[in-house]
């Protein structure tokens, strides 16, 4: 039997899925604690607490020598005094550190008590942490601090890992420090025999790639540069090729084992839109996307595909033209917009370009009135209703449509993969799914979130767009831009407004909205001038009103928050005037620039900002100035936010890479699906001897998922 403390037989026991509580040093306390902050079960969840950067702590500082602020400094002394200051809220400990040049405060606001009975008066210290300076004096704030004997002990290292932590867990000694005894004492626990080597030789050889012990220990304490790399490109190289043959083998399953409705003709509502109702000769990318989506919706094969398309490139006439197919063979479609605004404009473009065809196209949304939803269930149970736009409504139990066979969502990082499920599962058999996105995607983040689709891309605006024209205008220029917009109204033109915030913020020093609609009021006024106010806060009727007014071309300028980032489709509307524009990220920024650009005349995008600014929303407003490319933008935006932050990748499930950094190891990335893609060509079920550890190891890291493998 496995006894507390103990870890000496494990041959019938599976070290790694050990309680954390069991490891030395731990105990019920802290075990607690490891759990609720960082998420560390068991000692296999305590391996893979990578460190997030290495230190060197065989260098030292002194006090004289800190200069500023930027650089983290390790410091020999000694502990003069300890006083605890202040009372409740603005108590802190503070102890006066001394070497050879100078002396320098050290200070925590936390953990007082537990810290002022670890330190003593006249001991020998080695602190590191990071210089604040405070009334022209550095201090250290909450540095680590180790006695001389405890560091040396520590075995310090050109390569001393830094672990995340709490705040919480350093109360109880569970710093970077005291995690990183954790591991020393795993490591003196386990060998090699205790790690499952989860890749087959054949790709350890093909890749170069070391054990996966020796990776694991050579990440969390690198004795050499070297080791370091093969340890970082082996755990890298890992966790993106099981992604990947996941996405993959979906792939597989989908296109091999899900049957799909089978479109056989081209009939004539599709022809007769073709020859009379399309308002312009279709761009060569937007008619290479359509032949693939025949390609697939003929097959006999489920499709699931995404279409990517920077603003204005014709995404919804693919999309429309794609459910023409379904209607010609019997078949509904529908299409979920993520806003009523969206929802709303679809179905007036749709009812626009369908003209005099006989087809019926239906709208529901949330604002639907209940003679309208119990008409329009009615129409589409009976199959009355061939074509259904709406937002999350269409998801709702009492949807029922007689024989769906394409859906289409649009703007799909606004939905959850599990609300996208319920439209797949509106007919007994799957319908074909078209994913829309306005939002450019980076390679590697595509290849990640959406690899088990299939992908295709409308790189061309229809003909006639002119490239929008961005400046970037500091305050000093706003009279300039007041002149311009007025120039530009002379014109006939429309002109946006968009500011971040709807209400005054104490803490940000930003225009608001108010205050910018009583300031262009001034500058633009009644009655040579009408300007509409539009923000989430509106209610629906009088948002709708305003929308209406600017559709109408009655008032010149619109003052909104970002509630028209999506959809709106004024062509006459020429210039985009984003407010701190500082505020805003890249995408989102490039969203708001698409509202302009519709029509044949030459279109503006203004960026005002304040005079400071950091080096992040520099290169933001530089990278717009320079840019209209949205897939380039989406690159430059991965690379300042990371994968975790671009809109919609959180809730995909699979961005929750340890290790892997999707903006800079792309060349890893594609090196692992390449792998993957060759080994399930080979071997599609995994099912040779060289390929169970592969097999075993996709189950373990996925068996406690949903398979959405039949959800686009």
């Amino acid at each position: 039997m496995f006894q507390q403390g103990s870890c000496r037989n494990f041959s019938f026991y599976k070290v790694l899925d050990t309680a954390i509580e069991y490891l030395k040093g731990i105990g019920p306390l802290r075990s607690e604690l490891l759990k609720k902050e960082l998420g560390v079960f068991t000692f296999r969840d305590l391996l893979h607490h990578y460190p997030f950067r290495y230190i060197d702590r065989t260098k030292f500082h002194t006090i004289k020598g800190i200069a500023d602020e930027s650089t983290p400094v390790q410091l020999k002394g000694v502990i003069e005094s300890i006083q605890m200051i202040g009372e409740r809220q603005s108590k802190r400990l503070v102890a006066q550190f001394k070497d050879a040049t100078g002396i320098i405060e050290l200070v925590w606001f936390k953990g007082h008590n537990w810290m002022a009975q670890k330190i003593k008066i006249g001991e020998v210290y080695i602190v590191y942490g990071k210089p604040t300076l405070f009334k022209n004096r550095f201090n250290l704030a909450h540095p680590e601090i180790d006695s001389l004997f405890e560091y040396e002990q520590s075995q310090p290292s050109a390569f001393q890992p830094v672990y995340h932590s709490t705040e919480k867990l350093r109360v109880k000694g569970l710093d970077s420090t005291g995690i990183r005894k954790l591991l020393k004492h795993l490591f003196t626990q386990i060998n090699h025999n205790h790690i499952t080597e989860n890749l087959s030789e054949d790709l350890r050889s093909d890749f170069k790639l070391i054990h996966k012990f020796a990776a694991l220990h050579q990440i969390h304490f690198p004795d050499s540069s070297s080791n370091f790399k093969a340890a970082e490109f082996r755990l890298k190289f890992e966790e993106l090729f099981y992604v990947q043959l996941r996405l993959l083998k979906l792939n597989l399953v989908r296109t091999n084992t899900i049957k799909g409705f089978v479109f056989s003709k081209v009939g004539k509502l599709f022809n007769d839109f073709y020859t009379h109702a399309l308002p312009f000769e279709l761009t060569n990318a937007q008619k290479r996307v359509i032949k693939e989506i025949r390609t697939d919706v003929g097959s006999g094969k489920q499709m699931s595909r995404l279409v990517q398309g920077d603003v204005g490139s014709g995404k919804t006439l693919v999309a429309l033209m794609s459910m023409l197919l379904a209607v010609d063979n019997g078949f509904q479609a529908c299409m979920m917009a993520p806003t009523e605004i969206l929802a709303q404009q679809h179905f007036q473009t749709f009812k626009e370009l369908l003209g005099m065809l006989p087809i019926n196209v239906e709208l529901l949304t949330g604002s639907s009135t209940t003679k309208e939803r119990r008409r329009i269930l009615a129409g589409i149970a009976s199959g009355e209703i061939e074509i259904l736009i709406g937002t999350h409504a269409l998801i709702e139990d009492k949807v029922i449509f007689k024989n769906l066979g394409f859906v289409v969502i649009d703007e799909q990082h606004r939905f959850g993969v599990e609300q996208r499920s319920k439209l797949s599962r509106k007919n007994t058999q799957p319908p074909h799914v078209l994913i829309m996105t306005a939002t450019p995607i980076p390679r590697t983040l595509a290849m990640t979130l959406y690899g088990d689709l299939d992908t295709s891309i409308i790189d061309e605006l229809p003909p006639g767009r002119k490239p929008i024209k961005t400046m970037h205008f500091m305050e000093s220029q706003r009279l300039r831009l007041f002149g311009f917009m007025k120039e530009q109204i002379a014109l006939g033109r429309q002109v946006y407004v968009v500011y971040p915030l709807i209400q005054e913020s104490e803490k940000m020093d930003y225009q608001n909205l108010q205050e910018g609609y009583d300031n262009l009021a001034v500058e633009f006024p009644i009655p040579k001038f009408q300007i509409s106010i539009v923000h989430g806060k509106l209610p629906n009727e009088q948002k709708e009103f305003e929308m209406q007014r600017f559709i109408k071309g009655e008032t010149q300028i619109m003052v909104a928050t970002t509630v028209i980032e999506v959809g709106v489709n004024i062509p006459n509307a020429s210039v985009m005037v984003i407010e701190s524009a500082e505020r805003f990220g890249l995408s989102q920024l490039h969203q708001l620039r698409g509202r302009v650009g519709r029509g044949a005349e030459q279109s503006y995008c203004i960026l005002m900002t304040g005079y400071k600014l950091g080096q992040d929303s520099r290169t933001r407003m530089e990278t717009m100035v320079r840019t209209n490319d949205g897939f380039e933008i989406s690159e430059v935006d991965l690379k300042l936010r990371g994968p975790g932050d671009i809109e919609g990748t959180q809730q995909s499930g699979v961005v929750d890479l340890k290790l892997a950094d999707l903006a800079r190891d792309g060349q890893i990335l594609q090196m692992a699906r390449n792998a993957a893609k060759q080994i399930l060509e080979e071997d599609p079920e995994l099912n040779s001897i060289t390929h169970a550890p592969l097999k075993n190891q996709l189950h373990e890291i996925y068996k406690n998922r949903p398979d959405w493998s039949k959800v686009g």
